[in-house]
């Protein structure tokens, strides 16, 4: 039983390393390396089409659709660090050409000031 436990322990120590790291283990690799992609990807709320979340294609059987989350977060980080001006934080003319930025991948407003809201917190932004 001790051996038991001892195997128990390392993995639940696993587990909370996972999360203080803010990433799991089946995270796409891309997300690993960045902790403010990371966050866009786990704050995105991307709708999946009904009923089906894969692709049915001719062959052996049906294969996952790509990760919209992921290549939504990517987009967003790319519009960010291609538009985002020196000393951005706080200067309202600045965090406009962010948010112009965001709305031209985005298309909602409201999710434009919620997403922004969490941009405004990564520090490699």
């Amino acid at each position: 039983k001790a051996i038991e436990y001892e195997e128990y322990l390392k993995r639940i120590a696993n587990v909370a390393r996972q999360v203080k790291a803010g990433q799991a283990e089946d995270a796409p690799e891309l997300l690993r390396s960045s902790p403010a992609l990371r966050a866009l990807y786990n704050n995105l709320v991307v709708a999946l089409p009904p009923e089906s979340t894969h692709e049915i294609r001719e062959g052996p059987g049906p294969f996952p659709e790509p990760d919209r989350k992921l290549k939504l977060a990517v987009d967003i980080d790319e519009a960010i660090k291609r538009v985002r001006p020196d000393s951005w934080r706080g200067m309202q003319a600045k965090e406009q050409i962010i948010k112009g930025a965001l709305f031209d991948v985005l298309k909602d407003a409201n999710e434009v000031e919620r997403i922004f809201l969490i941009i405004k917190q990564q520090a490699e932004y």
